[in-house]
């Protein structure tokens, strides 16, 4: 059997040569593809592949037609919207995610932004500091219990919503459970977004929400930007001039926003949460040994499709 590693972005050759001890120990056979620019290597090359190890790829319909012995499609990292779900489903092909592999990485950029908000982007103004601060925790998954556990290292007040986590789960963090966006927003100066891009919270951060945060509120998106409403944020933030929005993904109107307000806005150059060379080699390996167990075994406890 062969599995397919498709990186436009590589991972980093320490976490290829784990991929590859992984595949090979199995008896499997790994083929790389990485850098490509012509969608069409990856349509080839998945042709003859069993399983299919990504990143940020994008695998849609397409893709999974031409990868007509396809079994198995991992994704390296939490997040998973570059993958056609129900045309994996359609096809009989189990698509995994790798959750956890990247939750620190992620956690500590949401602190790096924190303390550049804070500290005015450091320009040189005087700023303040996280200890006190009331920050939110939206989603609290793998990356937000990372975000409580350095937000208590910071003497931060932690809060969290998450409607399928137990409010057992984040008391026993030192977490308090909140139980309606309104209130997670209303009580924190910072609030962390983790929540996934779905029909139910697409557009569902705006105007409304953002301008309930007290004053210098900060809020702070390393998930994924089509869950914000834009045209609300940029509202909130004509009308709010102590509000300010960071984000690990750049919005569809980053120049605009920063053109209008200034360093009230920072977003990184792409997606960096999980570039980390320990998450990198972390979702690689994982990514290897979850197709293998999947292959082999049939063990597919990372599945994510019905």
């Amino acid at each position: 059997m062969k599995i397919l590693v498709a990186t436009e972005k590589p991972f980093a050759a320490v976490a290829v040569d784990g991929i590859r001890q992984v595949i090979e120990e199995a008896g499997y056979e790994l083929e790389l593809l990485e850098k490509y620019t012509d969608r069409k290597e990856l349509l080839d090359a998945v042709a003859t592949a069993d399983g299919l190890i990504v990143r940020s790829d994008k695998v849609d319909a397409e893709v999974i037609a031409a990868g007509k012995n396809l079994k198995v499609i991992v994704r390296a990292g939490a997040g998973y919207d570059n993958i056609d779900l129900a045309a994996a489903t359609e096809a009989g092909i189990c698509v995994e995610n790798t959750p956890g592999q990247n939750s620190n990485a992620v956690a500590e950029l949401v602190f790096g932004m924190a303390v550049m908000a804070a500290r005015n982007m450091m320009d040189g103004t005087s700023g303040s500091e996280l200890k006190d601060k009331n920050i939110g925790i939206h989603a609290f998954g793998q990356v937000g219990r990372n975000v409580a556990r350095i937000a208590k290292g910071f003497g931060m007040n932690v809060t969290a919503l998450d409607p399928y986590c137990p409010d057992s789960a984040m008391e026993e963090a030192g977490v308090k459970p909140v139980h309606s966006v309104e209130e997670l927003y209303g009580q924190n100066k910072f609030v962390s977004l983790h929540i996934p891009a779905t029909a139910e919270t697409k557009g569902s951060i705006g105007y409304d929400l953002i301008t309930r945060m007290p004053k210098g509120g900060v809020l702070i998106n390393t998930a994924r930007k089509e869950v914000i409403d834009e045209a609300g944020l940029r509202k909130a933030l004509e009308e709010r001039q102590d509000l300010k929005y960071v984000a690990d993904i750049k919005p569809d109107n980053a120049a605009e926003l920063t053109e209008l307000f200034g360093n009230r806005v920072f977003f990184t150059p792409k997606k960096m949460g999980a570039q980390t060379s320990e998450a990198n080699i972390n979702a690689g390996i994982a990514a290897a040994r979850q197709s293998v167990a999947f292959l082999r075994d049939g063990i597919d406890r990372f599945r994510v499709n019905k």
